[in-house]
């Protein structure tokens, strides 16, 4: 099976996913918690999905193994990743979301989680060494498809009455808020909530067919849908979220998508928080930030969540994390609203929305303008899509090898004064700019991340990085 976790969870073609493969890792899940003892035979198990057109299939295969492994599957239906975990953490048990999140349509992944929160990567290798095991037996795996009972309604409700509870009654009031629904599962929630709140909300672009959107590098076709609504509706903003609704998708006023990290930054400052957890792909500019301690990770929540139990281990209060894709994490309670905020620790795209909305209606700015306050290095990402595998370890490789084949790689791009290797290669040019190279770790997709002083100084960056990993690419082939 070609399947593999990745920065968040397994994933892989649906085809691989959908038949004895889901029916071998829900099987293996499930043994993983009973000989751990993380659930005993009969306790209930959360079963959660996007709308691809492969995940009802492939959460019906999921939902017969674990009832055969002795679970009693809960059904929560099509709900944002937040949502299940949510009601996961209320109702004391493990869970499993069908998604592949932002990568494209033909490809579909599952979410694990344990009773208390997402797993952790030595989690994964247990389960993936049970999945082996399994699959070396000589037993044919049964994949017939079961059902559950049907648990959609209390777990939305309880994730609603979460987000109606962080800012005040009416706190969005006077503001235009066009929701890009695409085939979210956060597109209906989000309308009720910023409804709640008393924004004008507009829902647009709402799909049948499942459309992959990739907050972190949003495609220049995307933008240029949110620019043309911006513009027709006359926006003040615009909001959305990748497919299972963890990562979050916020445009100003012209339809301009917001750095994920800003976003991130943003609900950590909202929170009150006094430590943030953030990968190394996040922007440089955050450690300037005076309120918070930034603590660096490689990229992928299970990281960032080990980073923040170690603060929270360590004596520190007021502990979030987020990603460079805006999804917050929070890893320990807070007092929103009067109200206590209970920790959710895996990635949200509703706070990073509700706390950049909420800025905007009480300081009366234009987000644009907000963004530019906080004077963040200009930064930009991008991928290059169906990129093999082989072909980034191999560049990944050549330039590790030695600092001339660096220096010759970026020879036309600028000259490396220092290298960060924690995750991917993060290079500091001589005009202290930076360009960060790093193979995805869920997908065939080659990253390129930049920073520099002007935003036309970022995309000329970002144009030569990508234009030399498929030079590379091409005298590889």
């Amino acid at each position: 099976m070609s399947l593999k976790f990745g920065t968040s969870g397994l994933r892989g073609l649906s085809t691989d996913l959908n038949g004895p493969a889901a029916a071998v890792y829900a099987t293996a899940f499930a043994q993983y918690l009973l000989s751990s003892g993380q659930a005993r035979s009969g306790d209930p198990i959360l079963l959660g999905r996007d709308f691809r057109s492969s995940s009802p299939e492939i959460s019906a295969i999921c939902a017969g193994a674990l009832t055969r492994a002795g679970l009693t599957v809960l059904d929560c239906g099509a709900v944002p990743t937040p949502a299940l975990a949510l009601y996961g953490l209320e109702k004391d048990a493990a869970g499993l979301m069908i998604t592949g999140s932002h990568i494209p349509a033909d490809r579909n992944g599952i979410k694990f989680y344990r009773p208390d929160g997402e797993i952790a990567k030595a989690d994964e290798e247990a389960i993936g060494a049970a999945a082996a095991e399994i699959t070396t037996q000589s037993v044919r795996i049964d994949a017939t498809p079961g059902s559950a009972a049907d648990h959609s309604e209390p777990a939305k409700a309880l994730f609603l009455a979460r987000n109606k509870a962080i800012l005040p009654a009416g706190a969005l009031s006077g503001l235009k808020i066009g929701v890009y629904q695409h085939s979210t599962v956060a597109r209906d929630l989000f309308v009720e909530v910023l409804s709640y709140y008393g924004a004008d909300v507009i829902p647009l672009g709402r799909s049948a067919n499942f459309i992959p959107v990739d907050t972190e590098a949003v495609s220049p076709a995307t933008v240029d849908l949110l620019k043309a609504w911006a513009k027709e509706y006359r926006l003040d903003a615009i909001v959305s979220a990748d497919g299972d609704g963890d990562r979050p998708l916020v445009s100003d006023e012209t339809g301009l998508p917001l750095r994920g990290d800003l976003l991130g930054l943003i609900a950590a400052e909202f929170t009150g928080a006094a430590v943030a957890v953030t990968p190394v792909t996040s922007n440089s500019g955050l450690e300037r930030r005076q309120s918070l301690s930034i603590l660096r990770t490689r990229v992928g929540s299970p990281f960032v969540i080990e980073g923040m139990l170690e603060a929270v281990r360590s004596g520190q209060t007021g502990v979030v994390g987020f990603e460079a894709n805006g999804g917050t994490l929070t890893a320990t309670d807070f007092t929103l609203n009067g109200i206590l905020l209970k920790a959710l620790p895996t990635r949200d795209s509703f706070l990073p929305v509700l706390a950049v909305l909420f800025l905007a209606a009480r300081s009366g700015k234009r987000l644009s303008a907000l963004a530019a306050g906080y004077a963040l290095p200009a930064a930009l990402s991008d991928r290059i899509e169906n990129f093999p595998l082989e072909t980034s370890a191999a560049l990944m490789a050549y330039l590790r090898a030695g600092v001339d084949n660096l220096s010759a790689f970026l020879a036309p791009i600028g000259a490396p004064e220092s290298v960060s290797d924690i995750d991917g290669l993060r290079v500091t040019l001589t005009d202290s700019s930076v360009i960060h190279f790093r193979p995805s770790g869920n997908a065939p997709e080659m990253r390129c991340y930049v920073e520099a002083e002007t935003s036309d100084q970022a995309q000329r960056l970002l144009e030569q990085g990508l234009d030399s990993i498929r030079a590379f690419a091409r005298q590889y082939g």
